[in-house]
């Protein structure tokens, strides 16, 4: 919290004073808390691996709204939470009004919180899900290689590594875009919510703000990049491992940009006459920031037809790596449920012939297929529950069914004028915020790190 501060006092801004109150507020009652439960560690287990989870995001969801409550812009706690949530979760939905005339230490706070909640985001699922067997892709082995579980033998290299990765691509790309024209302030923001595939933005337009190609091609490729394994990127950032690169999520995360950019270029070109290069560059950067869950709009996509908005629609489902900072279902869960559809039929045609499901080479065991069909069961249903929900609330069935699936993907921008590229979340009722709070939660967690709470075994000794 001090650094927004200090980035209000620089500009002159009274709020400083606000965040200076809320990290003496935050840092004493947590060091009170620290001290108080200092002592022998309770021993970890499975079922203490899911609250501690669940509480962390809890915990630093409620923190980070504690200056957006007090601040000068008069948000009231169920806007402040929101706001917040929106952050930690990387989902860039955004209650606040005009954000060319936000305080500039609030911008710089929502920009941080969503960069510490990448982190989060890619220590939870490379680290905590696969132990808790929920979630995660690290249970499996990479293509064609030895390599366990853990790039590295060591989890302090392994963590030094990643943190050498994360905050070099977020240096190089905040270099990027001053280098193409941005502010020093609008850079580093920008660069802290690119990489972390948040979304959250310093001007209301989105990247629209910003009439350059160089801008919006540097955003696509760091958004691509962020998209990736982490876990992938070190081993071969670190050890040269090209192999690495031959996971087959991967694969099927770039075909499916691909397939989608192409299409809806294609889309603009011949039904509304766009230049075919104008048409590929936003393509190309609005299906990469929803794929990627990141949230950016260089352009307001409904408007596009209705061939593109059902496409872009689709694509809010997708989702980037496992071990990403990105949500959604995620590549590895689509080519294990494509194997699965595959092997099936071929069941069907040759009812004794023995069709593994496989992950590339990999033979994808019985328990994680069990896992990934359980997974999209449940965000299947929780989509359509949630969209039942909103709509109980008085919204019209558009923004209820987009805003649903939005949140829960931690996408951000929805379909319609009320969520859209060109909107905002600050019209829907506080009723509507919290459903949308909480299945941005659900959704960040991975759905059944947080279901698995409701269960009343779960409680008992």
């Amino acid at each position: 919290m001090m650094v927004p501060a200090a980035v209000d006092f620089y500009f002159g801004n009274a709020d400083w004073q606000v965040f200076a109150a809320s990290a003496f507020v935050v840092g004493s009652f947590c060091l009170g808390v620290a001290m108080a439960a200092r002592g022998t560690p309770a021993p970890f287990s499975r079922r203490l691996g899911f609250l501690v989870v669940n509480l962390l995001w809890v915990t630093l969801s409620v923190t980070g709204a504690v200056p957006l409550y007090m601040s000068s812009l008069g948000l009231d706690m169920a806007d402040a939470l929101f706001e917040s949530v929106s952050a930690v979760t990387t989902t860039g939905a955004t209650v606040l009004p005009s954000l060319d005339t936000t305080p500039p230490g609030l911008l710089m706070w929502r920009s941080l919180l969503q960069w510490i909640g990448g982190i989060g985001i890619v220590a939870m699922g490379l680290l905590v899900l696969p132990f808790l067997r929920v979630g995660g892709f690290t249970v499996f082995k990479i293509e064609s290689s030895d390599t366990s579980e853990k790039p590295f033998a060591r989890f302090s290299m392994f963590i030094r590594a990643f943190f050498a990765i994360y905050i070099g691509l977020t240096v190089v790309c905040a270099l990027l875009y001053g280098a193409f024209g941005m502010s020093g302030f609008d850079a580093v923001n920008h660069a802290m919510t690119t990489i972390a595939t948040g979304g959250f933005s310093t001007h209301d337009a989105s990247f629209g703000a910003f009439q350059s190609f160089g801008l919006i091609w540097t955003a696509t490729i760091f958004m691509a990049l962020a998209g990736l394994p982490f876990s992938v990127m070190i081993l071969f950032a670190v050890r040269g491992r090209l192999d690495a690169l031959r996971d087959p999520q991967i694969a099927a995360y770039a075909g499916l940009i691909l397939v989608l950019t192409v299409l809806i270029a294609l889309g603009l070109r011949l039904n509304q006459g766009e230049d075919f290069s104008h048409a590929l560059t936003h393509a190309a950067f609005n299906v990469v920031s929803i794929v990627t869950t990141t949230g950016y709009a260089s352009d307001d996509y409904t408007t596009w037809g209705s061939f593109a908005v059902a496409l872009m629609f689709v694509a809010t489902f997708l989702g980037g790596c496992s071990g990403s900072t990105s949500g959604g279902i995620k590549a590895y869960r689509l080519v294990i449920i494509a194997s699965s559809i595959r092997s099936g039929l071929m069941r069907l045609i040759y009812p004794n012939a023995i069709r593994p499901v496989r992950y590339g080479s990999v033979t994808v065991e019985a328990d994680m297929q069990r896992t990934v069909f359980l997974f999209v069961c449940a965000y299947t249903g929780i989509w359509a529950l949630g969209a039942i929900a909103l709509a109980a609330t008085g919204l019209d069935i558009e923004t209820a069914i987009s805003g649903s699936i939005t949140a829960l993907a931690n996408v951000g921008p929805g379909i319609g004028p009320v969520i859209g590229p060109a909107g905002n979340f600050g019209t829907i009722g506080d009723p509507g915020k919290m459903i949308m709070i909480f299945l941005m939660l659900l959704g960040r967690l991975e759905i059944l790190a947080v279901l698995v709470l409701l269960v009343p075994a779960f409680w008992r000794d």
